[in-house]
């Protein structure tokens, strides 16, 4: 038994390591024995996350329990399971697990380890898909507004999440027109002078001290009420001033004024009538056909109703309980928490409650209306999921055939020792030699893993060698197994390599160096989609409307657009890089910044000078100098 303060945890011979107690300073007790009677007698009564792994080491569940003992135990009972549970059971070769010092540790551990491993018997929410909020930067002495999509305990003040029909940018830009607060990051001093906004009425330029922190402070707060819903003075100003440029003649500012009027009334039509102005809730329900599920979201902020989001789900081996608990863990781990949770299911409310708190130092209330206007939303998210449900069923089906049936397919195709949870695939990109780039593409149970995806720059090869290319890029990534950082680079199943039976060989020699010999090799040869395994002789043909050659079609492709990418950013970054050197005031400094606005150099050659100078450190002198060059190339 280890005593840790930062999760070793050992399924098998892989090691996983965990901060998020590290940082409460906080310890959590690790423990694996090889018998699994003995280890059932060793369960504590302690709160944790238990860990299931099959025969090869694989973990195909996790789960958390308030007391490990009685909740491990359960499954080796000889009592009545659900199908599901039975079939995990029955492929349970080992477990571990991790004493937290809380149900709540627990819960965020087991999302974590869920993320992480993916097993094949929990519920999924894949979910990775995230939406913009606004952000007003209050710690800072002249706050500016800005859209992110990461949320931080940084003293701001968030808006959101706005989850389609209205853009971020149009709310951001009638609130720079109506209360002019600043867009802008540019560092503050009096002898600044102000930028275009303005000369356009955008902005008060406290960048140049032409605003008191007073006033500045008055329009950050009219901004705030603003953004939380209180639209009728916004739209009284824009009203003025519509009339005022009409008057005036200026009929293209009255017309943007007037689109910025509809706007606020299409945000004004989603609002709740019946809903008080303060309430903040995400109203959830699920369906269930018994093989397969549905969630659906509905969100509400201020009384408004932001959008709404349905999620297809291939139910897990949990009670219906444990896991809907499991998918809103999973689902405000990256999202926002509101005030309030409107359920239609069982959940463990007071578990969610202590989640938010500790997570997000948010008070949570789980209400489970039985009348009013919450149940009427609760009855619509009800329908939403329902109606998802039966729509798509046939899509969930196909979806499984092109990638967990597609990989078990592909086992018994080519006689893989393991089943190929996880591939990597890697391609090599460059022009003459020019910018030699590698990618490895991972795709997890058949399906794109893209936050797994990893990019290289050749550094040892000279000229335009695929094959020494692909053996440093393999070199660079297979030396990271059994290191600490094997916990950012998991081990893969299956490597799938581009090419045929040269390619597999150079490859086979990198792994007999290695001293490799648990992982699966196979190459794809393009011209006839031949796969050539290790111990065949010949390749092998499969049926070119089979789903396990297609999923190789699909990552062999996705490996080569991803190096393609990658080398064209950088191609296109160095161009652009000695295009600029030939005019004259452009230093290091201008040239990072134009780098990061235009990105290419097809856009700066196209920027006019207004552009231009919008640029950091690009002056009106400046800017025609460099519209001159590209006007003359």
């Amino acid at each position: 038994m280890n005593l840790c303060a930062d999760h070793g945890f050992f399924p098998i011979s892989q090691k996983f390591r965990c901060n998020s107690l590290k940082k409460a300073g906080k310890a959590c007790i690790i423990k694996t024995v090889s018998d699994l009677k003995e280890k059932l007698k060793l369960l504590p009564d302690s709160a944790g996350v238990y860990i299931m792994l099959d025969k090869d080491g694989t973990v195909i569940y996790v789960g958390k329990a308030r007391v490990l003992k009685n909740r491990v135990r359960q499954y080796f009972h000889t009592s009545e399971k659900p199908v599901k549970v039975r079939s995990m059971v029955e492929n349970i070769a080992d477990f571990s697990y991790i004493v937290a010092p809380s149900e709540v540790d627990a819960l965020a551990l087991e999302n974590t380890l869920i993320k992480k491993y993916k097993p094949k018997y929990n519920i999924l929410l894949k979910d990775d898909k995230t939406y913009p909020y606004i952000k007003i930067h209050l710690r800072e002495e002249f706050p500016h507004i800005s859209i992110t999509r990461r949320l931080k305990k940084d003293g701001s003040k968030y808006f959101g999440p706005f989850m389609g029909g209205i853009s971020c940018k149009e709310i951001v830009d009638v609130a720079a027109k109506v209360y002019n607060i600043r867009t802008c990051q540019t560092p503050l001093g009096k002898n600044k002078k102000p930028c275009l906004n303005y000369h356009l009425k955008r902005c008060l330029a406290p960048c140049a001290g032409f605003v008191s922190r007073e006033e500045y402070a008055e329009r950050v707060e009219k901004t705030v009420g603003f953004l939380s819903g209180n639209y009728e003075e916004a739209e009284r100003i824009l009203r003025e001033k519509m009339q005022q440029f009409a008057e005036e003649e200026q009929f293209e500012l009255a017309l943007s004024a007037r689109d910025r009027i509809a706007m606020l009334s299409r945000l004004g039509g989603r609002r709740i009538t019946a809903m008080p102005r303060d309430v903040d809730a995400d109203v959830w329900a699920i369906a269930s056909n018994g093989l397969y599920a549905a969630v659906s979201l509905l969100v509400t902020r201020k009384g408004i109703m932001q959008g709404a989001r349905t999620f297809s789900l291939e139910e897990g081996a949990a009670e219906k309980e444990e896991a809907f608990t499991s998918v809103l863990t999973q689902y405000y781990s990256s999202h926002e928490i509101p005030h309030e949770i409107i359920l239609g299911a069982e959940a463990d409310d007071n578990l969610l409650v202590s989640y938010a708190r500790q997570k997000q130092e948010r008070n949570l209330t789980v209400t489970r209306p039985k009348m009013g206007v919450k149940r009427e939303l609760l009855d619509m998210a009800e329908r939403n999921a329902k109606e998802y449900l039966e729509k798509s069923v046939s899509q969930i089906r196909h979806k499984n055939d092109m990638t967990k049936n597609a990989c078990e397919r592909l086992q018994t195709l080519l006689g893989l020792r393991r089943y190929p949870k996880r591939m990597e695939c890697y391609d090599i990109s460059n022009i003459s030699g020019v910018d030699k780039v590698g990618s490895m593409v991972v795709f997890t149970d058949g399906e794109a893993d893209k936050y797994e995806y990893r990019r290289f720059r050749i550094k040892t090869v000279e000229g335009a060698d695929d094959f020494a290319s692909l053996k440093e890029v393999l070199l660079r990534r297979l030396k990271k197994l059994g290191t600490e950082e094997e916990e950012h680079f998991q081990k893969p199943q299956l490597i799938v390599i581009d090419g045929g039976k040269g390619q597999l060989s150079a490859v086979k020699e990198i792994f007999d160096g290695l001293g490799i010999d648990d992982i699966d090799l196979i190459s794809l040869a393009k011209q006839e989609e031949e796969v050539f395994a290790l111990d065949r002789e010949g390749s092998v043909r499969i049926d070119k409307s089979d789903y396990a050659l297609r999923m190789l079609q699909r990552i062999r492709d996705e490996a080569h657009r991803f190096a393609i990418t990658y080398f064209r950013n950088l191609h296109s970054k160095r161009n652009l890089q000695s295009e600029l050197d030939g005019i004259g005031g452009i230093g290091k400094n201008k040239r990072i910044a134009l780098l990061e606005k235009f990105r290419t150099i097809d856009r700066i050659m196209q920027a006019s000078e207004e552009e231009l100078c919008a640029c950091e450190g690009i002056g009106k002198e400046l800017a025609a100098r460099i519209r001159k060059y590209f006007d003359e190339l």
